[in-house]
């Protein structure tokens, strides 16, 4: 066929790394060198944007960019004139989330969910709505005691007619062993029928198939712990105990282990142990080498502090004639304090536009007061909400 002058083109079907590798392009594995560090998301992500978003490790620019993004956002839930006020919330919620990748307490995202909720908790046209549902959720996992969120949500009636609060609830209390209260949080949503009630359903019996295994698991383990033990600490299987004959022969075996193990220790004591002492110290007399039995007088055992002090010694270190003034010269001198540009470039812009307030009352500019914000709706998320709100 070589002779026949015919060309046979040959189709190379590359995979999506070769191709991209063919590409030699030099952006766009940022997800690569940081997928370690982002938080996954239940709707997944986009790669194109998560590379977006992880440029920002490299540039400071962008850095400066996505904060005023996130302020244009925030100012927007405040100019938003439209008949669904939520609908600003879920796109600041949603941007904050892609844009910040591996989320964490400078990111904001709890203190928006906070803010959220509480604006939108007393308003009855919200309180069945399946988004608002899903902010209290996703604020509650970033919560360190979820059960104070949907204790909350359970005494305001908020998200009731929906399947997921009652799963949701359900498995945080199976995550506390709090096998009964699950049982009946289940039996609650299916009674108001929650919807999807075949969702609410499956999960239930998931949920009863996983407590039998445990109930199972449970009685086991007594009986586990009554088998007898080898010498070296390992635990006899069941076909080796059931070779062991009856219970009465077990018993038995157990009775002895204990024995034994209950017996005193005897305390071996050498009988010549003077002779011995003085067959390896033959010029220290007998009556030195039995001297610890008796503690001595007073002055005896004070012995180590009968030394007058004196002077340790005469020497003295010979000093440069003014280095005194040197040093005090070389102290007056300033120091020059390093000014990260990042944070004087946000300066000057805090200066240039002035203070503005914004409902969610995020300050942008203070990283620090942020994170500290974060962290107290972390430990109290109903911090904020009025007393008469919460459960009693």
């Amino acid at each position: 066929m070589a002779d026949s002058g015919i060309e046979i083109e040959k189709v190379e079907w590359l995979d999506p790394e070769m191709e991209f590798l063919a590409t030699k392009r030099e952006t766009g594995n940022e997800w690569e060198l940081f997928k370690e560090n982002v938080r996954p998301l239940k709707r997944g992500r986009k790669v194109s944007i998560l590379n977006e978003a992880l440029k920002v490790h490299n540039d400071n620019q962008l850095k400066i960019s996505r904060l005023d993004q996130r302020r244009l956002l925030i100012q927007a839930i405040d100019e938003y004139k439209g008949e669904d006020p939520l609908h600003p919330w879920l796109e600041c919620i949603k941007w904050v989330q892609e844009a910040f990748p591996p989320g964490g307490d400078s990111s904001g995202l709890v203190v928006i969910y906070e803010q959220c909720v509480r604006t939108f908790w007393h308003s009855d046209r919200y309180k069945d709505d399946l988004r608002c549902l899903k902010v209290w959720l996703e604020y509650a996992e970033n919560c360190v005691d979820a059960q104070v969120i949907y204790s909350f949500l359970d005494a305001n009636e908020i998200g009731k007619t929906h399947a997921v609060f009652y799963i949701s609830y359900a498995l945080l209390l199976e995550s506390k062993n709090k096998m009964k209260a699950a049982n009946e949080t289940f039996n609650l949503g299916i009674s108001r029928n929650a919807q999807p009630v075949e969702k609410l359903k499956d999960a239930y019996r998931k949920f009863i198939a996983r407590s039998m295994r445990k109930s199972k698991a449970a009685e086991e383990d007594p009986m586990e712990k009554h088998l007898p033990t080898r010498s070296f600490g390992t635990v006899l299987s069941k076909g080796e105990n059931r070779k062991l004959g009856s219970s009465d022969l077990l018993r038995n075996n157990l009775k002895a282990d204990r024995d034994r193990v209950l017996a005193p220790i005897n305390i071996y004591k050498e009988s010549n142990s003077v002779d011995v002492g003085s067959r390896y110290h033959p010029d220290v007399p007998k009556t030195d080498l039995n001297s610890w039995h008796t503690l001595g007088p007073r002055a005896e055992r004070n012995k180590e502090n009968n030394a007058i002090p004196t002077k340790w010694t005469t020497y003295k270190i010979p000093q440069r004639p003014g280095s005194r003034t040197r040093g005090a010269g070389a102290s007056s001198t300033c120091i020059e304090v390093f000014v990260d540009e990042e944070c004087e470039e946000k300066h000057r812009m805090n200066v240039e536009e002035g203070a503005k307030s914004s409902t969610v009352q995020l300050r942008l500019d203070e990283e620090r007061d942020l994170k500290r914000e974060t962290e107290l709706l972390r430990e109290d998320p109903l911090r904020n909400f009025p007393p008469n709100s919460l459960p009693r």
